[in-house]
């Protein structure tokens, strides 16, 4: 009758001690020998009439460990299960030795495993106080947008002389030496550019230019840093290059006409909605898309809190030497101690994190169904093609067809199964957390998010 013992190690670590003795075993050791010789190979006899004893001289040792190795396996796992042990990982065996296991003489052998446990982790959302801000959307911030899209839908223009720099430029770079001759073999290359992209000091050399001007620069001195760097990679060059020189031919200039605020522009912004019919009407449909975008930003940051406070209000112990110890021999190749050392603060930063939304979701029934994954793909697919469900026409069938073959794309699945799990977790959480409104502008909301850019 197999025995197991079970001494604490240290925090939420424990030894297990299986014993075996020989009629835990060997009866089905005798029992895996005789279903070899039924099977078994072996050149020059029979199938199913090797004796028994070649059989056993051949394979005999390697079942005989199999099957002590399997039932100590067995009770170890059963033991588990009775105890109701919720532990990290596997197992981990502590210096067994199996040269000892010897067919010819069955004796009890005793086998050691050290386990880490998992610690109990209780949380109340409801503890939880975040601010969820409300960014004020000017009149200055709708004109804006509105202006972008009138430029976006308006219309190109050829004027005779560049006039302005909303001027959109069509120019040939061409290499030369610091007197404007072209250099053999120079770098050339075509590009569209507009009058605002150049550096203010520089605008004035193109006023009143024409098509087929021509304006030798050099590219440090014509743009400022971040529309250089641009410009150096379209011409295949890098930063140290940016004092080259470069003859500019015009060779269109051009002006986009702001599309008027009128039915047809309106149309074209926003196909779908016919009750827009007045700029009044318009400018107001803008300011409910930028209210939009703002208040999705703004959930996500309360997200983020609602994720920050989590992992920094529950203290969880871990039995980190037994962890350390699985980092070393658990994932795909070895570590050495060092190696495991130095990944085990981020390694535990996310078992944290994994504890603490398993128990969450456990709390708060979450399930994700095949449905779930199956609209998920659907989504995903619609915002490759732009958002345009429109775009596909009568084609429900391919829509559905794409879905079911990402349905058997193991790594799709779970990839969407933890997303759409964090999705429902955290929009669940959002409504439990006490939450104060705070009216905040548009550059500070903007600055909260950049001084913290990072993603879980």
């Amino acid at each position: 009758m197999a025995t197991i013992t079970r001494e604490n190690m240290g925090l939420l670590n424990d030894k297990l001690t299986v014993t075996l003795q020989k009629d835990d075993y060997f009866g089905g050791f005798e029992k895996s020998l005789k279903q070899y010789a039924k099977t078994a190979n072996i050149p020059g006899f029979r199938k199913g009439m090797v004796p028994a004893g070649l059989v056993k001289k051949m394979y005999g040792q390697s079942v005989f460990t199999d099957q002590v190795l399997r039932t100590v396996e067995t009770e170890l796992n059963k033991y588990m299960d009775q105890e109701k042990l919720d532990i990290f990982a596997q197992p981990l065996p502590l210096d067994n030795d199996a040269r000892a296991l010897d067919m010819n003489n069955p004796a009890d052998y005793v086998f050691a495993f050290e386990i880490g446990l998992k610690p109990a982790v209780s949380v109340d959302p409801k503890q939880l106080a975040v601010t969820r801000f409300v960014v004020t959307v000017t009149d200055e911030m709708v004109e804006e947008e509105v202006g972008r899209l009138q430029t976006r839908f308006g219309n190109m223009t050829e004027p005779e002389a560049v006039s302005s720099e909303d001027n959109v430029l069509n120019v040939s770079f061409s290499e030369t030496d610091a007197q404007g001759n072209p250099i053999e073999g120079g770098v050339q290359k075509d590009n569209s550019v507009l009058v605002k992209y150049f550096a203010p000091a520089f605008r004035p050399n193109l006023m009143g230019k024409k098509k087929d001007d021509v304006v030798n620069l050099q590219i440090n001195l014509a743009f400022e840093d971040k529309e250089a760097e641009t410009i150096l990679a379209d011409l295949g060059l890098t930063k140290e290059d940016s004092n080259r020189w470069f003859n500019l031919l015009i060779t269109k200039v051009g002006l986009v006409e702001k599309a008027p605020l009128e039915a047809p522009f309106f149309a074209a912004a926003y196909p779908n909605q016919p009750e827009i019919v007045t700029a009044e009407d318009f400018r107001a449909q803008v300011r409910k898309e930028i209210e939009n975008y703002y208040a999705q930003s703004a959930r996500n940051q309360v997200q983020d809190q609602i994720y920050h406070q989590l992992l920094d209000n529950i203290n969880l112990d871990f039995p980190a030497n037994f962890l350390k110890r699985w980092l070393q021999t658990g994932g795909e190749k070895p570590k050495t101690a060092e190696e495991a050392e130095a990944e085990y603060p981020s390694f535990a930063n996310q078992l944290k994190w994994t504890l603490i939304s398993s128990q969450l979701t456990q709390d708060n029934q979450i399930q994700v169904l095949p449905d779930d994954i199956r609209e998920f793909a659907k989504m995903q697919l619609f915002s490759y093609m732009g958002g345009q469900l429109g775009a596909l026409g009568d084609n429900q069938q391919w829509v559905d067809d794409y879905a079911n073959r990402m349905m058997q794309d193991k790594k799709f699945v779970e990839d969407s199964y933890h997303r759409i799990n964090a999705e429902k977790l955290f929009a669940v959480l959002e409504s439990q957390v006490s939450a104060k409104e705070e009216a905040i502008s548009a550059e500070d909301f903007a600055a909260k998010l950049a001084a913290h850019q990072h993603h879980h």
